[in-house]
């Protein structure tokens, strides 16, 4: 059985004529016949009273009919689907982004997208790289904009990783409050004697500054430590003390002021990463683009940031 004879069973039943079926079918009639009666073989029944000049239904092409109906209704229905799948109608994206991601790149590529395809549904992960590379491994995330890093890879998963920026870490302070520096970049020995606001431990760039100091045989004493991105911003905002930061965090907010950081120049390098071993759908693959785009967006507007995409 196949949709071609269902549909060819259905079309007889609804004109009551072989002739007039298949001129409505575009199919010669020997062909049409055939169809039929392959299809009566299979189901063991006839399925119509073949009379001179009439043609009905038999009790089993009663019983076949309403469900040979529901059936091309399903198939035809499900040829919609797809077509609004691939011309990006419908569908679904799971992100994974970063904390300080989720204040910057994110919301810029999120609303682009969002503009051109609104009937594409998305869904945001907000976690560390490390967690998020977790959830890429078993499918939570169909991507994840994450920091490059040496964390080993998941057993038995393959990812592919797209560099996007080169972004420098800075130190905010309150536009409020008089510059702590009237030079354009200080040393780490410098930092360290400033009132510091520290990251949760959870965060790669309280790892990524921990490790600088160490290095450098420093021991700052945090002002407040364990505080996530939004209240860290919200006290440096309110004068209580500075912070290392990702410089595209500084996107329109004018509450904030940045110096960069030199001796050691520190820096982080945005990823783009996704399974190797699946074929992204037409919205993923829509959404890769706008990321992508929206990242050399950025790099052109912030000096601190450089883009690594050709």
């Amino acid at each position: 059985m196949n949709l071609e004879q269902l549909r060819g069973f259905v079309e007889v039943a609804r004109l009551g004529h072989f002739t007039r079926a298949s001129e409505h079918l575009h199919l010669a009639q020997p062909s049409l016949s055939r169809q039929i009666s392959t299809l009566e073989r299979e189901l063991g029944a006839e399925l119509f009273h073949r009379a001179r000049g009439h043609i009905s239904l038999t009790a089993a092409g009663e019983v076949l009919m309403p469900r040979a109906q529901r059936m091309l209704a399903e198939a035809g229905s499900i040829r919609e689907e797809m077509s609004e799948l691939r011309g990006l109608r419908r569908g679904r994206v799971r992100l994974g982004a970063t904390p300080t991601l989720c204040i910057s790149l994110v919301p810029e590529a999120v609303s682009a997208f969002h503009d051109t395809h609104p009937g594409i549904e998305l869904h945001l992960a907000e976690a560390g790289s490390r967690s998020l590379v977790e959830q890429l491994a078993v499918g939570a995330v169909d991507m994840a904009l994450i920091t490059a890093s040496d964390d080993p890879p998941v057993a038995g998963v393959s990812l592919t990783r797209m560099p996007l920026l080169s972004e420098e870490l800075v130190v905010v302070s309150s536009a409020a409050r008089s510059p702590f520096s009237s030079e354009s970049a200080i040393r780490l020995e410098q930092l360290a004697e400033l009132p510091l606001i520290a990251f949760d431990e959870s965060y790669d760039l309280r790892a990524t500054t921990d490790a600088a100091f160490r290095a450098a045989g420093l021991a700052p004493t945090p002002v407040l430590e364990g505080a996530e991105m939004d209240a860290v911003l919200r006290f440096v905002e309110r004068g209580l003390g500075v912070a290392v930061v990702p410089a595209m965090v500084l996107l329109d907010r004018p509450e904030l002021r940045s110096v960069r950081l030199s001796h050691p120049l520190m820096t982080r390098t945005i990823v783009l990463a996704h399974r190797s071993d699946v074929t992204p759908t037409a919205a993923g693959a829509a959404m890769r683009r706008v990321i992508v785009a929206t990242a050399a967006e950025v790099a052109r507007r912030d000096p601190a940031t450089t883009s690594l995409v050709d």
